[in-house]
């Protein structure tokens, strides 16, 4: 649009220049007017070929940055599946909670187990993104948990964490910091959650009692897998 409009006004000024340099030029100035004619067609053509290779040069960063774009997003799509293939899976869990509530109980110590649920948003529908949304919700819950507590794949959108030694008003703390980063990340686009927290003794007596709580929330066909495999 810019080299169309500069043709257009140096057409029309070459138009008005033209008698007076050619058809009725000043004797005394004939060749510098014509110099000067030339000049300014050459300058015209010269700022035009500018514009056409500056739009050329725009239109190829632009191509490289989408393309650098798409490349990060294929390798943050990649690193949240790798994240979420490595998480401990539904059976380490039960093992592990077998294990630590045998532990807690021997020991008089509290046990607290914090399990979210991860809505992906309607408008996420490709794999491939809903497999990003939920790789960011994990890296989120990540950031607000101690080294000691650990995160396990209870289904595809059903994470559990458990905090051995972890009494029943330390567990909310920590449940208020991930419901705070899960929403700094999630927002409205991406992902919901729903969290719920249990504590052994203040609120279960038996890991029977955390499994079935966990249950509750699985969807129905990982139960009945789950009870087919146990059968």
């Amino acid at each position: 649009l810019a080299a169309v409009f500069v043709m257009v006004q140096a057409g029309g000024v070459a138009l008005l220049m033209y008698p007076m340099v050619f058809l009725h030029p000043d004797e005394g100035n004939k060749w510098t007017m014509r110099s000067a004619f030339v000049g300014f067609i050459v300058l015209t053509l010269l700022f035009v070929m500018y514009l056409f290779d500056r739009q050329r040069t725009v239109g190829k960063l632009k191509q490289h940055l989408m393309e650098e774009m798409e490349r990060n997003t294929e390798l943050r799509n990649q690193a949240s599946a790798d994240l979420l293939h490595g998480l401990a899976d539904l059976n380490h869990f039960h093992d592990q909670l077998t294990m630590e509530f045998r532990r807690a109980m021997n020991m008089e110590k509290p046990l607290s187990l914090i399990v979210v649920k991860v809505n992906v948003a309607p408008n996420l529908s490709g794999e491939k993104e809903i497999t990003a949304a939920l790789g960011e919700a994990v890296k989120a819950m990540a950031k607000s948990l101690r080294p000691t507590d650990a995160i396990y794949s209870l289904a595809p959108d059903l994470f559990g964490v458990m905090m051995t030694e972890t009494t029943s008003s330390n567990a909310k703390l920590i449940e208020l910091r991930l419901e705070q980063t899960l929403r700094s990340v999630g927002s409205p686009n991406r992902f919901g959650f729903e969290i719920t927290s249990c504590n052994y003794p203040d609120q279960v007596q038996s890991a029977h009692e955390l499994e079935d709580i966990v249950s509750s929330l699985m969807p129905e066909k990982t139960v009945r897998e789950e009870v087919g495999t146990s059968s």
